[in-house]
Formats: C-alpha cells, structure tokens, sequence
C-alpha cells in the first residue's frame, strides 16, 4: 500500500512568536511535538529577513528531531552557507520576494538556470538531497532534471485558490496540470512532491495522484494546532492523506 510522506512546516509557529519579539511558542517544541506525532520531516523556510525562523531554529531541530529536515531557501549565497554548515537532509530551492506574505509561485528555473543548476551542484556535493518548488509546468519539469534536481515539489496554490472560491471547474482543470506535471516529472526520473496551501478539506484528492511521494504543509497544520494541540493535529493530517 503507498503511503505518502507528511513534511510539517513549522514557520508559522515563529510568526506567532516573533508577533511579540518573545520566546514562546518555540517552533523548535513544535517541530519536536510534530516528529512524535509521526511527521516525516519538518519543513522550514529559513527567509532572508528572518521574519518566521531563523538559523537558530534549523540549527536545533536539526539536532533534536529524529525525521528528516527540510530547508525551504532561495538560491543566494548566503542560504547555500547556511545549508552546507548545518546540512539539512533535503532543501528546496524556493523563489523569495521581501514583500509577500508567503511564496506567491514556483520558482522560475529556465529564466535561472545557470544559477539553480550552481547551486543544485554545490549542494549535492555536500551530500543534500535537492528539491525545486514549480508551478505544474512541463517546461519548468524538464529544466528542473536538466539542472540536477533529485525532485520537484509541484505548486498547489492555483488549486487550493480555486477549491476555497468553490470553482469546480477551475478545481477539475488545476487538478489535471498537477497530475500532467506529476506524471511528466516521474517520466524524467524526478521524485515528486507538491505543496502550498493545502487544507485538511482539499488535501485529499492531491493526495490521491499516485505519482506523489510527499505533502509540504504548513498554515492549516499550525492552525488545527492552535485549537486541538499539535500531536492532535498532525496525527489528523497523517490519517487523512493515507486514510
């Protein structure tokens, strides 16, 4: 039987904290509580103005949680340092503006091929596994394995937009480009992930695309968390994607 991997992202939990410049909640206690709960990696997005979580919390959880570790990054030079000297066991190479709230799309791999595929080569070579975070996009697959990629992680926010507006049909045609792109990237060798705003009511027909090996999630996780409990809320999460 498949059954696909839960990454929990946990930057959330620092915008709380950081909303008061306080210690608490510690998104390193959540990312703990999130792998006893059974996670399979703890995705993070160490961002170039710090605003969720910082070095000192991907140096932690590195340390403490027994999964994997997942740094989201942009491709600068900085973010590779930051990646070679703690070592996460996955990064995915995100594009990265200061003034979004959060990741507003894939990231451009054929407009930044030189630079993805430099930055794909020194990461491997310190032994991380590399991920691209893509919009469903054919073009952008194949540039993704031409540049070294181990994986691509396929945006879902085009059908997680159309799922919250109630379009079912823009929920049937985003649902297509997801399980093309999926399909299209296994065919060039590439694992597959997906990501982005994803809900314990829209999850599940992501989740059934078999060509997908890993779910990245974050907001509705630490919201569910909020008022359940984390343990709680993650355990919801696991059961529903493999139910």
């Amino acid at each position: 039987m498949r059954r696909i991997r839960l990454g929990v992202n946990i930057d959330h939990v620092a915008t709380v904290r950081n909303a008061r410049r306080t210690f608490e909640p510690d998104p390193v206690h959540a990312a703990v509580i999130a792998d006893l709960a059974g996670a399979d990696q703890i995705t993070l997005h160490v961002r170039e103005d710090r605003r969720h979580v910082n070095e000192r919390d991907l140096k932690l959880i590195k340390e403490l949680i027994h999964s994997r570790v997942n740094l989201e990054m942009a491709v600068t030079d900085e973010m590779i340092g930051i990646a070679k000297e703690v070592k996460p066991h996955q990064v995915t190479l995100v594009p990265e503006k200061r003034e979004e709230v959060t990741t507003e799309g894939g990231l451009d791999v054929i407009g930044n091929r030189e630079k993805v595929e430099r930055a794909v080569k020194e990461l491997k070579g310190a032994g991380i596994t590399v991920n691209v975070f893509i919009d469903p996009d054919e073009e952008q697959i194949k540039a993704a394995a031409e540049v070294g990629a181990d994986a691509v992680e396929l945006h879902t926010g085009a059908y997680a937009e159309a799922f919250a507006r109630n379009d079912e049909e823009d929920v049937e045609k985003e649902l297509e480009r997801l399980k093309r792109a999926a399909k299209a990237a296994k065919e060039v060798g590439l694992k597959v992930y997906a990501g982005h705003g994803l809900t314990y009511k829209n999850v599940k027909r992501v989740a059934e695309i078999p060509e997908i090996e890993e779910l990245n999630i974050g907001h509705s996780i630490v919201a569910n968390a909020i008022l359940l409990g984390m343990k709680e809320a993650v355990e919801k999460m696991i059961k529903l994607i493999n139910g």
